[in-house]
């Protein structure tokens, strides 16, 4: 993955309860990373955009697929970063990857992604995502593919 094409980042040092009897983070933490990351992502974006519509309403986001590659073990103490973009978005659902760098040695150790559906949480049913959510990704994300269905297509 090209590190330029992630244009938001957050920043964590490995804690104690992160890692196993070796000092080395346990391969299910990654999915928190990444949770935080994707959370931190979508707040940001709609505060930059002042997103009204987005997570109200009894709506809000679940998993629908996760993923992660170790490349290399972080340790306790590690700073690390999470990169994370979104490289494409359909009527209810988008996709996520991040890349997890070692802040010291600027090296990947891990990458994986997912994809996530906008619901209801009355109905427990996907929901269309907002119009000013495309709007907002089209100009945040340089490289984001737009897959929805449109009544025209």
């Amino acid at each position: 993955m090209d590190k330029s094409l992630f244009k938001h980042k957050i920043e964590h040092t490995v804690r104690f309860h992160e890692v196993d009897m070796m000092s080395v983070v346990n391969n299910a933490v990654y999915f928190n990373y990444f949770e935080d990351a994707r959370i931190a992502y979508v707040r940001d974006l709609k505060k930059l955009y002042n997103m009204q519509e987005l997570l109200e309403n009894g709506s809000w986001f679940i998993m629908a697929h996760n993923e992660c590659d170790y490349i290399e073990p972080a340790m306790m103490d590690d700073e690390l970063i999470i990169h994370t973009r979104v490289p494409f978005v359909k009527n209810s659902s988008f996709g996520f990857e991040h890349i997890v760098e070692n802040k010291k040695s600027c090296k990947i150790i891990a990458k994986g992604g997912g994809v996530v559906v906008h619901i209801n949480f009355a109905t427990n049913k996907s929901i269309p995502l907002p119009e000013e959510f495309y709007t907002a990704l089209q100009d945040f994300e340089a490289e984001v593919k737009i897959l929805r269905k449109t009544p025209q297509s």
